[in-house]
């Protein structure tokens, strides 16, 4: 990664990368808010249910391309994902906040 980012930004991508359903929900705070494909996941059991069902639904890969920090606890992901879902590529956005060792907001968006 570019810029150097919490080690719980890199284990998130590690972690999606092996589809570790399980390590990606222990790097979330209990109340935390994931936000993809327009939709808006509030707590650990509604993100867990976003990585089982949506965030499942293909298989791809992920290159970080580029990472910033935007404030104090936010951080600034941008990279590619390639894989079997409609178009095959997307140039995405996650949009991080850490409270501590945790993520407390993920934002994925083009």
């Amino acid at each position: 990664m570019s810029t150097a980012v919490p080690d719980v930004i890199t284990r998130y991508f590690k972690a999606d990368a092996r589809r570790d359903i399980n390590a990606i929900i222990a790097l979330f705070t209990e109340d935390a808010v994931v936000i993809d494909e327009g939709q808006t996941r509030r707590g650990t059991a509604e993100i867990q249910d976003w990585q089982e069902g949506p965030a499942s639904q293909y298989q791809y890969t992920t290159e970080v391309l580029a990472t910033k920090a935007t404030g104090e606890d936010r951080f600034l992901v941008t990279g590619r994902l390639e894989g079997n879902f409609p178009g095959g590529t997307a140039d995405l956005k996650w949009r991080f906040t850490v409270a501590g060792d945790r993520i407390c907001y993920l934002e994925i968006a083009p």
